[in-house]
């Protein structure tokens, strides 16, 4: 994920995260420039994400999609400019603690199984139970997968534990790198369902695909990039 380490092992790293915090209702994202030293990535890109909504990221590769993710996910920390979470303004922690990711690569671990791979990421978020794996792996069609080392499954598969995982503890912010890459059709169909649940229930939903047939379905709102800015 644009160097930078997986979500998952940043919220590791913090020591577990609080719960009950405030709902993100949106994501304001205000001049937003991100430079690797010599490339700009993102040259003042202003753009609103709303509550309640399914927003594409649109553009070709090396647009700068996946690092405006990675900014709004707060595991790149701009060069310039501004993103805020309200009502939680400019709270990283959190932010943290109401995010939800889907990597392009699913980082999960190879060695645990596909169940301990979302019973981990539930304890980071304290909100680990008994239920927990069986509501969410009900919802991605993951259950007959529980006992089986993540390093076992195929491509789809692994994308459907980490959409698990990004699940567990309902986020009000829900972010996701090509979701559908290596699922069948059945898959991308319930992953659309689980998009559209969560858009029912008020999350702020950011997703970047490269296909038109998935955008045209789940998007409520496309924004498009191209060479690091915000097409208009």
């Amino acid at each position: 994920m644009v160097g930078e380490r997986p979500v998952y092992l940043a919220l590791e790293a913090a020591g577990g995260l609080r719960w009950g915090v405030s709902e993100i209702r949106a994501v304001q994202v205000q001049a937003l420039t991100k430079r690797f030293g010599a490339v700009t990535a993102l040259r003042k890109v202003s753009v609103r994400f709303r509550g309640g909504a399914i927003t594409a990221l649109c553009g070709p590769n090396g647009a700068g999609k996946s690092t405006l993710l990675a900014a709004v996910g707060t595991v790149l920390t701009p060069t310039s400019g501004s993103i805020e979470y309200p009502p939680l303004g400019t709270d990283r922690r959190g932010v943290r603690a109401r995010l939800g990711w889907v990597a392009h690569d699913s980082h999960c671990y190879g060695q645990l199984t596909a169940r301990e791979n979302v019973e981990f990421a539930a304890s980071l978020y304290g909100c680990r139970s008994a239920s927990t794996w069986d509501r969410v792996a009900s919802r991605v069609g993951a259950e007959e997968l529980a006992g089986r080392r993540v390093d076992t499954l195929s491509q789809g598969q692994r994308q459907r534990i980490a959409l698990a995982r990004a699940l567990v503890h309902q986020p009000s912010l829900l972010l996701l790198d090509e979701p559908a890459s290596g699922l069948d059709v059945d898959s991308v169909e319930r992953l659309e369902q689980v998009l559209r649940e969560e858009r029912e229930r008020g999350a702020v939903v950011i997703v970047v695909s490269h296909s038109t047939g998935f955008i045209e379905r789940i998007a409520d709102e496309e924004r498009r990039l191209d060479r690091g800015r915000l097409a208009q």
